[in-house]
């Protein structure tokens, strides 16, 4: 049996008449794939939801985790708005736009728009909160020290954050460790991601319909003006949805500062997610909740790859049909390949993946957080 490196995680996901992952016209995502259109799940979309979900298992409940906030407004509203009230303005106005400049990078200090939407854990701030309230407080009320300090400071910043960064097992919050960072003003503070998140999309040929719709003025009381205050249209579509996941476990129990027991009960919280956390615009209005009707976790030592191909040629909106597809696909990559890889799965399907243990959800979670015990065994042992 292999030593467990990466973790993949195939998903079967049925949602009808939602709305789920928008683009820039307000229409349902596509993804062209075997000749036909497709309905797509971005990955961005699949993370955020993951990363946000109020849940049992949600990421934010797991012991040792650390926050982290994305924004372009980081310094200002993290780091210099908490010294507006203590110290006198002139001072602060000399200490931000030095900061605005070592976060951000050059001509950051030109406002928001200036700037790129950073991730920074919740570490990396209240060291940055920290120093810039010692700088305005050594200042003792003069903004020429102020400024003068500052820039000092300046000099010596990615020199001294990288060594609160080794120094800190989540400096950039669970999410960079989970999901990666990349910072163009600062490639030291660059974060690979252990947990590779493909697009979702349906196995399908895509299935949509305009829905029209409209709201009534209740106050309304002329009759000649009786009927809809308001028409418009929006998309619905009906899928059926391949997901894949790949978690790097010995790069997920790296990022979560050699902390294998963290890293595990990521991964076992991750499970319940994936499976569980629905996508979704319109909540109010289609209700698109759904869960995993099958879901497979393979450990191996080999490189991952994906069963999309399974669904290269469009196949009917069905879950046996689909996960029959699968099934085949995958007997005939292990025929193939003979990888080796360990399998468990929960499957609402006639068809199982080959060969694989069944089991629900939670052994699901219990097997993949078990994995990653072994995983850091064997890095150990090397």
């Amino acid at each position: 049996m292999p030593s467990p490196r990466f973790l993949q995680i195939h998903t079967l996901h049925t949602y009808t008449g939602a709305l789920l992952n928008r683009d820039d016209t307000g229409l349902a995502k596509q993804l062209p794939y075997g000749g036909t259109l497709r309905t797509r799940i971005s990955s961005q979309c699949l993370k955020r939801h993951w990363r946000i979900a109020d849940d049992v298992h949600a990421l934010s409940r797991i012991d040792g985790a650390e926050e982290a906030f994305r924004s372009r407004e980081l310094v200002t509203e993290r780091v210099i708005a908490p010294l507006r009230d203590r110290f006198p303005a002139e001072v602060v106005d000399a200490l931000e736009p030095e900061f605005q400049k070592a976060v951000y990078g050059e001509k950051a200090d030109k406002g928001k728009r200036s700037r790129q939407t950073l991730l920074l854990g919740a570490p990396e701030l209240a060291w940055l909160a920290g120093e810039a309230e010692r700088l305005a407080a050594a200042a003792a009320g003069d903004a020429k020290a102020a400024k003068a300090a500052v820039a000092d400071w300046a000099k010596g910043f990615k020199d001294n954050i990288r060594t609160l960064r080794e120094a800190t097992a989540l400096p950039g919050g669970l999410t960079a460790a989970l999901f990666g960072r990349m910072v163009t003003s600062d490639p030291a503070a660059n974060i690979d991601a252990p947990v590779h998140v493909a697009h979702a999309f349906t196995v399908h040929t895509q299935e949509t319909e305009t829905d029209y719709f409209t709201a009534v003025d209740d106050l309304k009381r002329d009759e000649d003006e009786a009927g809809a205050d308001t028409i418009q249209e929006t998309e619905l579509t009906s899928g059926l949805y391949y997901g894949y996941v790949v978690v790097d476990l010995p790069g997920l129990i790296a990022n979560c500062g050699g902390d294998a027991e963290l890293a595990g009960m990521v991964v076992h919280n991750l499970v319940y997610l994936i499976a569980e956390v629905s996508p979704g615009a319109k909540l109010g209005s289609t209700a698109p909740y759904g869960r995993a009707e099958l879901m497979m976790l393979e450990a191996g030592d080999r490189q991952p790859r994906s069963l999309a191909a399974a669904f290269r040629k469009a196949i009917p909106n069905d879950l046996d049909t689909a996960a029959g597809a699968l099934a085949g696909h995958l007997g005939k990559l292990d025929a193939a390949y003979a990888t080796g890889e360990t399998r468990r799965h929960l499957s609402l399907a006639e068809a199982a993946p080959p060969p694989s243990t069944p089991g629900s959800l939670a052994d699901l979670a219990v097997w993949a957080q078990a994995q990653v015990t072994e995983a850091w065994a064997a890095e150990a042992a090397r």
